[in-house]
């Protein structure tokens, strides 16, 4: 499905090269250093590795009692994905740019699309609002698992959202195609490089005053 939508140009408005045909990439520069093309093998990775973390968070807090926070939790991150997150970081991402109601990428993939694509990078505020709501999303199960004395899932979770942020740092944000994120660990020449495969996104991140090497 993923190959059928890539191979219609109908489905790119922007003409970004994440979503043209794979012969496009013969001539690219960047190949192998980013994730730059859709990968249902990338997505299952990130989605499996992120259970490490919230997994016990959410049995420490069933056990202690707190069962309806994990409800409100829930629904926060729901809200968060496909409602906060999309507008502030993934808007900004190439693989928001395909046509369609729903996100088609390497983490949030299925997410709602309520809000148009804009190639421009993230402003300030945008990366603010982001590491607050994050820092939420992961600090929430944290106190009823201190307070319900659950120090073998609070041990377990703290693993596994290290091993997450670990993972994601080195095999994810080191290649992710959405530069401006708080997290993106790009190099500039490789970023310069995409951009300028890349006319839409690039006209509007130098207007955002951003400058090439």
């Amino acid at each position: 499905m993923v190959r059928n939508i890539m191979n219609n140009q109908k489905n790119n408005p922007h003409d970004l090269c994440t979503w043209r045909d794979a012969s496009s990439c013969a001539d690219c520069t960047t190949q192998g250093l980013l994730k730059c093309r859709h990968s249902w093998a990338d997505l299952l990775a990130f989605a499996l590795l992120s259970f490490t973390g919230f997994l016990p968070a959410a049995i420490g807090m069933y056990q202690a009692g707190y069962g309806e926070w994990i409800v409100a939790w829930i629904g926060f991150a729901l809200f968060f994905f496909n409602v906060w997150e999309t507008k502030i970081l993934c808007s900004h991402c190439p693989y928001y740019a395909l046509e369609g109601k729903t996100l088609v990428c390497l983490a949030n993939h299925g997410c709602l699309k309520l809000w148009k694509y804009n190639p421009a990078p993230m402003n300030r505020f945008e990366k603010v609002q982001f590491v607050f709501a994050a820092v939420i999303l992961v600090g929430v199960p944290l106190p009823f698992l201190i307070f319900g004395g659950q120090w073998t899932m609070l041990t377990l979770t703290l693993l596994g959202m290290s091993a997450w942020i670990v993972n994601v740092q080195r095999n994810v944000c080191s290649a992710c195609v959405n530069f401006s994120c708080p997290l993106n660990k790009v190099p500039k020449q490789t970023v310069d490089a995409y951009l300028i495969r890349n006319p839409v996104m690039l006209e509007a991140w130098l207007k955002s005053g951003y400058r090439l090497d």
